[in-house]
């Protein structure tokens, strides 16, 4: 990873500029621009953008506190854009916002979904769980029968942990 970057909590001003790399990475579900708004606002404690030299976004994951389990940090999204892709940087935020967020809140465990052809996030969780020393567990969440679009594939839980800090 370079070093001219920084990683910090989300901006509402940055909502405009996550929702771009989240568009271009093709790979996504595409939120309105609204919601990534909403989560540099409510969520950006859960949340962390990379920031290029300019201090613009290059990168972000978005993250909430899972209600019914406290101690569980989800994943909503990754993305980093294409011009620094390859560079170990969605591992690098991953990292620091599980530690920001697992030693402020105590959080044991990290969920994400993945679909099935999406290796670059397969590749990116199960690293994560090495790198931590945790178990990855693969289930189906959600069947691809259930969205009303009929054209999603189904989406798989990774449950990583217990994670240490």
């Amino acid at each position: 990873m370079t070093t001219a970057l920084s990683i910090d909590s989300p901006r509402v001003e940055d909502g405009a500029a996550i929702w771009r790399i989240a568009r271009d990475s093709e790979v996504l579900d595409l939120n309105s621009s609204y919601s990534y708004l909403l989560w540099c606002r409510d969520f950006a404690a859960t949340s962390v953008v990379a920031r290029g030299t300019d201090g613009e976004p290059i990168a972000f994951v978005t993250g909430y506190i899972r209600p019914e389990r406290p101690q569980t940090l989800v994943v909503w999204q990754v993305a980093v854009d294409a011009e620094h892709r390859g560079r170990g940087l969605a591992g690098a935020l991953l990292d620091a916002l599980t530690h920001r967020v697992g030693g402020a809140r105590g959080i044991r465990s990290v969920e994400t979904t993945v679909t099935p052809d999406n290796t670059a996030s397969d590749r990116l969780f199960t690293a994560y769980a090495a790198r931590h020393g945790a178990a990855l567990e693969r289930e189906v969440l959600f069947d691809g029968g259930l969205f009303p679009d009929g054209a999603h594939q189904p989406e798989v839980l990774y449950r990583i942990g217990p994670i240490t800090h």
